[in-house]
């Protein structure tokens, strides 16, 4: 347990130590841009190039692991729009943003540096593979739900076309597309290039942490949702525990794959949930507060999974 605490502590201590500098300093949101800016567009770039350019053209094609992992995280989104629909009787519109809730995962700020720290460089590309086809599935799911539901005026062209640009120009998504091109030239980049990458991908984490922590501190809690009593433990429990089933009954995976798509399905709520919220206008404070408690609960929860990893509680191969 030892070892656990060691992990973890650092990894949520910098949450916290964001959290606690955003609440006990007066800096508008505004001065989180340029941090936001480095995180996003730079340093955590460099991070998935980084890994995926060292990595073998051949495990980056791994078609079945994706559908695997997409199929788990789908079904979650489906259950808990059907609860929010049929159940508590929500609109279109909230049961979307509740369902990224439950399927959508801190998988950007928060899986890398956790999965590489717990699994080491070899989470790599099971990291990249989720991250990439998984926020392209959210990406499309959102806004093609909302101009279901009448939410979104545009026309369907326009509403179409500005999901290809979220795809296409998403700057972690061209970084790991440049680097899949690499891996598959075997672009080795000049020693002074690698190193200025390395510098920066070491930056990543560390200030995703950060930031993600005053992002948390600058939207109290001011309402919790009753939705708040399911789609917790399907975000931090089943979410999980579907991804090792399904990817258990597919078979002929690397139990290190198997294991870092089900760390990055235990992660709580993705900040980009509240976003998405605030574009559309809808389930806003109720959003903020799910990314805070599944945040803050998910210190007990992912501590307890890695425990089970490391301890052989959780075997590798549930379906021998």
């Amino acid at each position: 347990m030892g070892d656990i605490i060691a992990l973890v502590l650092p990894f949520f201590g910098l949450i916290l130590i964001g959290y606690v500098s955003g609440r006990i300093t007066r800096q508008p949101a505004e001065a989180l841009g340029w941090l936001n800016f480095f995180v996003i567009y730079i340093a955590l770039p460099s991070l998935f190039f980084k890994l995926v350019s060292r990595t073998p053209i051949e495990e980056l094609t791994r078609i079945d692991f994706i559908a695997a992992s997409l199929a788990a995280t789908y079904t979650i989104f489906v259950l808990v729009f059907l609860i929010g629909r049929f159940v508590r009787g929500n609109s279109i519109p909230d049961c979307t943003i509740q369902a990224l809730a439950g399927a959508y995962g801190n998988i950007g700020y928060m899986g890398p540096g956790l999965a590489l720290l717990a699994f080491g460089e070899a989470a790599a590309v099971p990291v990249a593979l989720v991250f990439c086809f998984e926020n392209a599935a959210h990406f499309i799911a959102a806004p093609a739900l909302m101009a279901l539901a009448g939410g979104d005026d545009r026309p369907r062209s326009r509403v179409a076309l500005d999901v290809v640009k979220k795809i296409a120009y998403h700057p972690f998504i061209i970084a790991t597309a440049i680097g899949f091109l690499a891996a598959g030239l075997q672009f080795e980049p000049p020693l002074a290039l690698q190193r200025l990458i390395d510098y920066l991908a070491q930056a990543a984490a560390p200030c995703a942490l950060f930031a993600m922590g005053v992002t948390l501190a600058l939207r109290p809690l001011k309402r919790i949702p009753a939705e708040i009593g399911y789609i917790v433990p399907i975000k931090l429990l089943l979410h999980p525990l579907l991804v090792y089933v399904v990817l258990g009954l597919v078979g002929n995976f690397d139990p290190l794959w198997i294991f870092t798509a089900v760390l990055l399905a235990s992660l709580p709520t993705a900040t980009n949930v509240f976003v998405i919220g605030q574009q559309y206008g809808v389930w806003q404070e109720r959003a903020s507060a799910t990314i805070l408690i599944t945040t803050v609960l998910s210190v007990l929860s992912v501590s307890g999974l890695l425990y089970a990893i490391t301890n052989g509680i959780l075997p590798p191969d549930l379906f021998p």
